[in-house]
């Protein structure tokens, strides 16, 4: 059964016999034995929402983000053998030496838990940073594939382990995240910016700006949608999850090339200005698609500094008006609804048609993360919110449907 809620839900504590292991617990002991139990550590890692600044991190822009209820629960021990073992639940168990980290990433490693492991002690060992073995058990309520980051919950659930088992909780989020980051990309083989991994670590709505990625400027914004008479939640609209990396990997790099005509190694680096004015030049040398691109991150980058300000000024108004013109630059200009050699195949697109359609001017959606196939993001009013999950799986299926809550709290130990 898939863990579902928060950490206080009955998954992590217990039944209602007073004095019963809760079940979590009780599944380390099965697993690793009753003297590794007794002395288990409990982490939880909430997954993320984006709420804005779609496709800006890697262009040293800003995002808006939000922790979840959603989280990935850890029991974790430590052992003196300096080999890491995690069973997952639902998972095969993984097995990680970390005696030969100095071997480096392996091809053949690429998209496994293994190489996530490995790239994150690697990352501590090199910043000098202990590291040791360790025997874990998880459980997610982030589902694989969603658009909540699951890698980044994962890579911040194994962070925090070491952090806390061998350096006393002495690394800060931020650093937490470009270690989940660099593991990503290095180790695992996946071209990603940093906002998954802070957004996780960190906890709360945070707007994050990557104008230095060495020293991301975090700025928190406290806010309710659910107090405020909307409930957000994310619908995943299935499609091919076949490999889309290179459809994910082109933006960024046409973004690069439009930056790298001004002289820029980022689009941060120019304004609006000079890329209207050299419109012409642009698109005889690096297509349409790739003046777009940039057009969308100026604007988008502008415009998380918008919604900032709107939940810090608790004006949710101007603030959805913002979410719905982030989700129309996505769909026209950024074009990452549907990856350009499968036209036929546009569930992001209809999940989006069917939303406006429903919330008939009320409310706000827009794709959610990446993009390309997964989820779009919705802010449905309270009162209507069982009529859409309805509305929304009768088309995309049971369980489609997620309804999310802002978590305050960051990730990391809790018992």
């Amino acid at each position: 059964m898939r863990y579902s809620g928060s950490f206080t839900g009955k998954t992590l504590t217990g039944s209602s016999r007073k004095g019963a292991m809760p079940p979590f617990a009780a599944r380390h002991s099965k697993l690793f034995g009753s003297a590794s139990s007794e002395g288990f550590r409990i982490y939880s890692i909430p997954g993320r929402t984006e709420l804005g600044g779609n496709h800006t991190d890697h262009n040293r822009g800003r995002v808006l983000a939000g922790a979840i209820n959603l989280d990935t629960l850890a029991a974790a021990v430590p052992v003196d053998d300096m080999t890491v073992v995690i069973d997952s639940e639902g998972f095969d168990p993984v097995r990680v030496s970390l005696r030969d980290l100095e071997r480096g990433p392996s091809a053949d490693a690429y998209g496994t838990t293994e190489s996530l492991v490995r790239g994150i002690a690697s990352a501590f060992a090199e910043e000098g940073w202990k590291i040791g073995g360790f025997r874990s058990n998880t459980t997610t309520a982030v589902r694989k594939g969603s658009g909540l980051s699951s890698s980044a919950a994962i890579e911040i659930t194994i962070g925090s382990i070491f952090n806390d088992l061998y350096n006393g909780n002495r690394i800060d989020s931020v650093t937490l995240a470009k270690f989940g980051q660099y593991a990503e990309n290095h180790w695992f083989g996946k071209p990603s910016g940093l906002m998954d991994q802070t957004a996780c670590a960190y906890g709360g709505i945070i707007g994050i700006d990557f104008a230095d990625p060495a020293a991301p400027l975090i700025e928190p914004a406290s806010f309710s949608f659910l107090e405020h008479g909307f409930t957000l939640a994310v619908v995943d609209t299935g499609g091919n999850h076949a490999d889309l990396t290179p459809a994910y990997a082109a933006i960024p790099e046409e973004m690069g090339k439009i930056a790298g005509f001004f002289g820029a190694s980022h689009c941060r680096d120019i304004t609006i200005e000079l890329l209207l004015d050299a419109v012409p030049e642009l698109r005889k040398h690096y297509g349409d698609r790739a003046v777009l691109r940039a057009y969308h991150f100026l604007t988008e980058n502008n415009r998380v500094q918008k919604m900032i300000a709107a939940l810090q000024g608790n004006s949710l108004d101007r603030y959805l008006f913002l979410v719905r013109a982030s989700g129309s630059s996505s769909f026209k200009f950024l074009q990452n609804l549907y990856p350009g050699w499968q036209p036929e195949e546009q569930g992001l697109s209809l999940g989006i048609a069917l939303t406006e359609e429903f919330l008939a001017g009320e409310g706000a959606c827009r794709v959610h993360g990446g993009g390309f196939a997964g989820t779009i993001q919705a802010y449905i009013p309270n009162q209507r919110i069982a009529e859409y999950v309805t509305y929304m799986e009768k088309v995309f299926g049971r369980n489609a449907v997620e309804i999310l809550s802002i978590r305050t709290l960051p990730a990391g130990r809790i018992f």
